[in-house]
């Protein structure tokens, strides 16, 4: 793959991997992202950390999650994959190992169909809801059916003791997702043992939400 396409392509998820690694949704070499770029998928590579990996170092995929070229995709590309593989309309997807969004999926006695309550107007347009997937260790690629399954429903789900995936029609709203499963991640530990007044399904089907 190249051309001026591909380099734009390149060049936005970069400006992706620096925002999030900003933001603290990740640590180390953990978390990755994808975008499309005509048939093939642009992917952070393994071992690289998304503060410092450069554009000429991506790696390319197929839908299929096989390398195409490039250096070694993260063992996590087959997530990102798949998500593209149940949402057709998805340009990319964004997988981060976000401190409050994990400490969530740890979690016992949680609605596993809907992990996090709608707690904010902006949560509910941009997320909708967050359903938890059973326990994977990292790199399984029997993750794979259930995160397509899951994925044609919802364009965000949490990985059980691991973190959440966001796909969105770009990176930026992809990015957004991911941060804003975050916050409400954040808000509803903090209130966990305190009486809380989430939006009623009238508020929230009111609501028109962000296209995914």
């Amino acid at each position: 793959m190249s051309g001026r396409g591909d380099d734009v392509e390149r060049d936005r998820l970069i400006t992706t991997a620096r925002a999030i690694a900003a933001r603290s949704l990740t640590h180390g070499s953990t978390g990755n992202v994808s975008v499309r770029a005509g048939e093939h998928i642009l992917v952070t590579p393994t071992g690289s950390s998304l503060a410092t990996v450069r554009a000429g170092e991506l790696s390319v995929i197929d839908t299929d999650g096989v390398q195409v070229s490039g250096p070694r995709p993260s063992k996590e590309a087959f997530l990102h994959a798949a998500m593209y593989r149940a949402r057709p309309g998805a340009g990319a997807v964004v997988h981060t190992h976000s401190t409050h969004a994990a400490a969530v999926s740890c979690l016992d006695r949680v609605d596993r169909q809907d992990v996090l309550p709608p707690l904010t107007a902006y949560y509910a347009m941009r997320v909708g809801t967050l359903p938890m997937l059973p326990y994977f260790a990292p790199g399984d690629s029997g993750m794979a059916a259930a995160v397509e399954a899951l994925g044609r429903e919802h364009a965000a789900l949490l990985l059980s003791n691991h973190g959440p995936v966001a796909a969105a029609p770009d990176l930026e709203r992809a990015l957004e997702m991911a941060e804003e499963i975050e916050e409400t991640a954040k808000l509803f530990l903090l209130l966990r043992g305190a009486r809380t007044r989430p939006l009623t399904a009238a508020q929230r089907g009111a609501l028109h939400p962000s296209p995914h």
